[in-house]
């Protein structure tokens, strides 16, 4: 059985942190760009009298 403690200094926090598995996180593609969207009506209705409020 390990007995786990916690860090005395900045040092053994760093070391803890280090242990830490990094996730897989998925390469961007270079030349990607993301998808063109464009705001509906229904949006636009929502905050169209926006600045009656303020």
């Amino acid at each position: 059985m390990e007995i786990v403690t916690e860090p005395e200094t900045l040092a053994e926090l760093i070391a803890d942190c280090a242990e830490i598995p990094r996730p897989d996180v998925p390469a961007v593609r270079e030349g990607t760009s993301a998808e063109s969207w464009t705001v509906s009506d229904a949006c636009h209705a929502q905050v169209a009298d926006l600045d009656a409020y303020r």
